[in-house]
């Protein structure tokens, strides 16, 4: 009887499976940030501004989706090209949420800026809400999938896979956030944001309009949204008018970590996030002993939120929004 032989280096073996996976989970996790820190800057330019969490800026990424899919997924079937077909979903779906943003601001908001902050807050749950059944009712509770509108090419990088679409997403974001930056810091518009948010009354005695500034503020979180949904619908492939929910959360638990009020927080909060999310999704079997599985990676989101607002409420790099006492 024969004995089978060993691999001659064993651990050698192992420690290049695992560096595979390792690799593997921070390209998933540069991807996932990237999304979260698009959805979380619509969270941080509102609260920069008027100190109000938008809750319903989930479901604002959520119709930009369903949005795309509708106009893309019809252009497609009628035989227009795949690109022009998805520049006009991106484009009808960024329309729809710069006006759903203004509207919300508008009518819901608006009239509610000097309440009590308990007031807009509990206003911008019941417009999530609001919005979540509009869309129920428009385009049902069934999942739908979203067209090709990016090439399916997959890469390899030292044992990692990764695709287009995953490149594309990181690019997109990272140019937009860049673009952001720009707006906030080097044009007028921006620097009437940055001093309606140190102190309101001030800018409007500076000539500021204030109802422009927040209602710009509304309308560009609002865009991002749209691109934010884009970016999602491309990369699992389907929609449905609950996933702006979940994925708001946790944009909002990227807000928080990185210092809600604070740009570049917001977006090395999404980033961060991501990471942790997707190495925990990577390892959380071996943790565990296989007691929780990859499934379970959405805890991750909820446990640093709970640590961040017990140990370091104002985030990791702080707020730069003024008092809002």
């Amino acid at each position: 009887m024969k004995r089978r032989r060993k691999a001659p280096f064993p651990h050698i073996a192992v420690d290049l499976r695992l560096m595979d996976i390792f690799l593997q989970q921070i390209i998933n996790g540069l991807v996932q940030g990237s999304i979260y820190a698009l959805v979380a800057l619509g969270y941080t330019m509102v609260y920069g501004i008027m100190g109000l969490i938008n809750f319903a800026h989930g479901e604002v990424v959520m119709i930009g989706t369903l949005v795309t899919i509708t106009v893309a997924g019809t252009m497609i079937k009628a035989g227009m090209p795949v690109v022009l077909a998805g520049f006009a979903g991106i484009s009808v779906a960024v329309l729809v949420c710069i006006a759903l943003g203004w509207g919300l601001e508008r009518i819901a908001y608006r009239p509610l800026r000097n309440a009590p902050r308990l007031t807009p807050l509990i206003t911008a749950i019941g417009m999530s809400i609001v919005l979540q059944n509009m869309a129920m009712i428009i385009w049902g509770r069934n999942y739908m999938t979203f067209p090709p509108l990016f090439p399916k090419i997959q890469y390899e990088f030292a044992g990692a896979n990764f695709t287009a679409v995953q490149v594309i997403i990181v690019l997109v974001s990272a140019l937009t956030m860049g673009g952001l930056l720009l707006l906030v810091y080097r044009t007028k518009l921006g620097m009437a944001m940055r001093a309606t948010a140190q102190n309101p009354a001030v800018a409007s005695l500076m000539g500021v309009n204030i109802n422009r500034v927040i209602a710009a503020a509304f309308v560009i979180g609002s865009a991002l949204g749209a691109v934010a949904g884009v970016m999602v619908g491309s990369y699992y492939e389907i929609a449905h008018y609950q996933m702006g929910f979940m994925l708001g959360l946790k944009a909002f638990t990227a807000a928080v970590l990185g210092g809600i009020g604070n740009l570049g927080g917001a977006m090395a909060g999404g980033i961060l996030l991501g990471l942790i999310e997707a190495l925990g999704a990577g390892y959380i079997g071996d943790l565990t002993g296989g007691f929780l599985g990859s499934h379970y990676q959405d805890i991750f989101a909820f446990i640093v939120l709970i640590g961040v607002l017990m140990f370091k409420p104002s985030g990791l790099f702080g707020e730069k929004t003024g008092d809002r006492a």
